[in-house]
């Protein structure tokens, strides 16, 4: 396979990683982009986001829509970017997007899960849980309003995040890519299994257009990591450098109005604090696709 992404292509990797470290982002504000309606970008608000999703994997807008509720700014901003196949996961609302907010105490499953708590989330990907045929490649938030305190997010494009353990020791990768790595245990409900069990690598490559996909969370609990001395070490740089200060790890919050795009990066949250009045919304829509021109083969062309 013709990807710089593949341990064995040394050559090609390291023409990627020049091209892939110059100007790279280093403010969170270098993310940024002004858009007038999320729902129907210009030419020019589109170019912009395409520019920083090529370079980071990810963009962050500022729209002018501040608090509305409209369910169909992340939709149209997904279609904008040829997303099409959305992740209706099984705690999704009737449309597909998740609205993440603190659960009633009465609102059934939905309490019993970190995302709808006021809990701060540990460093991850999203749907790092789901089946092979079901892998999340993007994901959008959309923030409606935002936490009185908290709430804030730290980011990082994956493959930064692979660059640099590659680097660091090119075998790291090839434990990462060991087809049996990561093992998200099967979910029950009672009886009846829920979700299967989910056995694959941490870092794979599309066969098809050799770009890179990260499935990954850094909580403890219901994950079995394969146990061999390359993994474990290759784990330990992966966690240990995902807590230190680095440019290439942004922090920030959205406000009203804002919102990511990605290539589902790597992302954490901040534990937060509602009030009454104020109690913090954010639509999350994950997509099966990758955000339309943004493939390697795109650089290597």
């Amino acid at each position: 396979m013709y990807s710089p992404f593949l341990p064995d292509n040394d050559a090609l990797y390291q023409c990627w990683r020049e091209q892939k470290l110059q100007h790279y982002p280093i403010y969170l504000e270098d993310l940024v982009v002004e858009v007038r309606d999320p729902r129907n970008l210009s030419d020019a608000e589109h170019q912009a986001m395409l520019a920083r999703c090529r370079k980071a994997n990810m963009v962050i807008y500022a729209g002018k829509t501040g608090d509305d509720p409209d369910r169909s700014i992340p939709h149209r901003m997904a279609q904008q970017f040829g997303l099409q196949h959305l992740d209706h996961n099984w705690l999704a609302d009737d449309d597909g997007l998740t609205s993440l907010t603190v659960a009633a105490a009465d609102s059934g499953e939905r309490e019993h899960y970190i995302p709808y708590s006021n809990r701060a989330i540990q460093w991850h990907t999203d749907g790092y849980y789901n089946l092979p045929q079901q892998q999340i490649h993007a994901l959008l938030l959309h923030c409606v309003q935002s936490a009185p305190e908290g709430g804030e997010n730290r980011l990082l494009d994956h493959e930064i995040a692979y660059l640099r353990l590659r680097d660091q020791n090119p075998d790291y990768i090839r434990a990462l890519m060991q087809p049996d790595v990561m093992t998200i245990p099967a979910r029950t409900d009672g009886d009846t299994v829920a979700r299967a069990e989910n056995v694959g690598p941490v870092f794979s490559v599309d066969a098809a257009t050799g770009d890179l996909h990260m499935r990954y969370t850094i909580r403890g609990r219901n994950v079995v990591w394969k146990d061999d001395p390359l993994t474990r070490e290759a784990l330990a740089a992966l966690g240990d450098w995902l807590e230190r200060d680095s440019t290439y790890i942004f922090r920030g919050k959205l406000e009203p109005g804002m919102g990511l795009v990605s290539n589902n990066v790597l992302h954490d949250r901040s534990g937060f604090t509602d009030t009454q009045d104020h109690r913090r919304l954010l639509y999350r829509a994950r997509y099966m696709d990758r955000l339309a021109g943004t493939g390697v083969m795109a650089w290597l062309a």
